[in-house]
C-alpha cells in the first residue's frame, strides 16, 4: 500500500498549515526529512530539509503509530508555517520520495474506514462536522461521529438476531419436545425493535431538516412588502423592491442562522391570477415552494381570511403594520415594527420542531429503516401464521438484519462509499 500526503488544513494563506502523511513508510519519510523520529504523540520542533539537504522551514512535528492514529496506520502531521510557498515546497520533498504520493479527495478518511477506525454513518457524520455552519448542525454532526447510530444498529441487530435464532432452534427440533415457549421473548424483541425503528425514522426527516436547512416561505398578495420584509430579515437588499406589483418573478432564497438552525427564506411571486405568462409562471412555482416549505409566513391585508395555502401551525402577519392594524400581529419591513416578534415565532416552531430529531440524518439512513421496519412487520404476520410460516418468517428477520446492517457498512454499499467520499476535501 502507497503511502500518502495532503495539506489537511484550509488552501491558502495562514498562520500555520498541516500536512498530513499517512502509510507504512509514514515515520521512514519523517526521518528523511527531519533527521530523525520524534517520540509518538508528542509535539516536537524539528528543520525540516529536502534530500539534498536545503532547508525548507521549521516545524512541530506529531508522529502517531498504527493503531492509534486517525487513519489507523503510521502517520506524521507537520506543522509548517502557511504561506503557499512553504506548503509547496514540503509537498514537494515528500512526493520525491519513493512510495510515497498525494492522495485522493478523502483518502485518508476512506483508510480509516478499511482499517475499521469509523464505519460509514461516522463518516457521514465528519462530513457534516466539515460543512456545519450553525450550533444545530455541529451537535448533530457530532452526535453521528460520536458513533451513535452505530451503537443503536448493533443493539437492533444483536435483538433480531436472538429473535431469528429463538425462531429456528423451534424448527430444528420440531420433532422434539421443546420445553420452552419461545413466543413472548420472540415478540417481546420484534416489538422492541419495531417500536424503536419507527421512532428514528419519524425523526429523520427533521433531522435531515437540520442538516439541509429549513425552509421558511414568505407568501402573500403582489405588493404587501414580501421583498422589504426578506431584505429586513436579511439585512441587506436581497430582493428588488418596488411599488409595480408582480416585480418578484422568481423565488429569492437567503440562508440565515436563527438561534444556532439553519434557515433558508424564501421570497415568492405575489399570488394572484394574471394574463402575463412570465408572472403566471412565477406564481405556480411561488405556490409549490410554498406548499414544501417547513413554514409559511402570511402577510394579509387587515381582517382579510385565511390563504388557502395555510396549515396548522403557520404565522399569519398584517402586512405593513406601521400602517394599517387587523386581528393579526402586524409587521413591517420598512421600519421594522414586529420584526423581533415575527424572528422570535419562527425560532421558537422550528426549535420545537426540531427537539423531535432522531440520530439518523440521510434519506439513506431512513430507506434502510423503513426496508427493515417493512421486513420485521411481515415477519410478525407470519409468525401468528403458526409453524408452517415460521422458517420464512426467521428469513424475514435475517433481511431486516441485513438492511439495518447497510447503516455502518456492514454489507457492500461501494456506490454509496463513491457518493460520501465525493464531497470529502483532498487532506481528508
Amino acid at each position: 500500500m502507497d503511502t500518502i500526503y495532503a495539506l489537511a488544513s484550509a488552501q491558502g494563506k495562514a498562520g500555520v498549515s498541516v500536512i498530513r502523511v499517512s502509510g507504512p513508510t509514514a515515520h521512514a519519510a519523517c526521518e528523511l526529512l527531519c533527521g530523525d523520529v520524534p517520540p509518538a504523540r508528542q509535539a516536537t520542533l524539528r528543520k525540516l530539509r529536502d534530500t539534498d539537504g536545503q532547508a525548507l522551514d521549521q516545524a512541530l512535528v506529531l508522529i502517531f503509530h498504527a493503531g492509534s492514529s486517525f487513519t489507523g496506520e503510521d502517520s506524521v502531521e507537520f506543522q509548517v508555517h502557511g504561506s503557499s510557498a512553504v506548503v509547496a515546497a514540503v509537498s514537494d520533498a515528500l512526493s520525491r520520495i519513493e512510495g510515497v504520493r498525494l492522495a485522493e479527495p478523502g483518502e485518508f478518511t476512506r483508510r480509516a474506514l478499511d482499517n475499521g477506525c469509523l464505519d460509514v454513518a461516522q463518516i457521514e457524520g465528519l462530513a457534516d462536522l466539515i460543512d456545519a455552519e450553525t450550533e444545530a448542525q455541529r451537535k448533530q454532526a457530532l452526535r453521528v461521529l460520536s458513533g451513535d447510530l452505530g451503537v443503536r444498529a448493533e443493539s437492533w441487530r444483536r435483538d433480531l438476531i436472538r429473535a431469528a435464532a429463538l425462531i429456528e432452534a423451534t424448527i430444528d427440533f420440531a420433532d422434539e419436545d421443546v420445553p420452552v415457549d419461545v413466543s413472548p421473548e420472540v415478540n417481546e424483541l420484534l416489538g422492541r425493535v419495531t417500536g424503536d425503528l419507527a421512532r428514528e425514522i419519524a425523526g429523520t426527516r427533521v433531522s435531515e431538516r437540520i442538516r439541509s436547512g429549513f425552509e421558511v416561505a414568505i407568501v402573500g398578495a403582489p405588493n404587501v412588502g414580501k421583498s422589504t420584509l426578506l431584505n429586513a430579515l436579511a439585512g441587506r437588499d436581497a430582493a428588488i423592491t418596488s411599488d409595480i406589483a408582480g416585480t418578484t418573478r422568481d423565488v429569492i432564497e437567503v440562508r440565515m442562522d436563527l438561534a444556532g438552525l439553519p434557515v433558508t427564506l424564501l421570497d415568492t411571486a405575489g399570488l394572484r391570477e394574471t394574463e402575463d405568462k412570465i408572472e403566471a409562471l412565477g406564481v405556480d412555482l411561488a405556490r409549490r415552494r410554498a406548499v414544501t416549505a417547513d413554514l409559511r409566513v402570511f402577510l394579509i391585508e387587515p381582517y382579510a381570511e385565511k390563504p388557502d395555502l395555510y396549515q396548522a401551525g403557520d404565522i399569519v402577519r398584517i402586512a405593513k403594520g406601521d400602517r394599517q392594524a387587523g386581528e393579526h400581529p402586524g409587521v413591517s419591513g420598512q421600519t421594522g415594527e414586529g420584526l423581533d416578534d415575527l424572528v422570535a415565532s419562527i425560532t421558537r416552531i422550528l426549535a420545537d420542531r426540531a427537539t423531535g430529531a432522531g440520530i439518523a440524518t440521510r434519506a439513506r439512513h431512513r430507506s434502510a429503516m423503513e426496508r427493515g421496519l417493512e421486513s420485521l412487520h411481515r415477519a410478525r404476520d407470519l409468525l401468528a401464521g403458526g409453524e408452517e410460516t415460521a422458517d420464512i418468517a426467521a428469513e424475514e428477520m435475517r433481511t431486516a438484519v441485513r438492511a439495518l446492517d447497510s447503516l455502518v457498512g456492514r454489507v457492500d454499499i461501494e456506490n454509496v462509499l463513491d457518493e460520501i467520499f465525493a464531497s470529502f476535501c483532498l487532506g481528508k
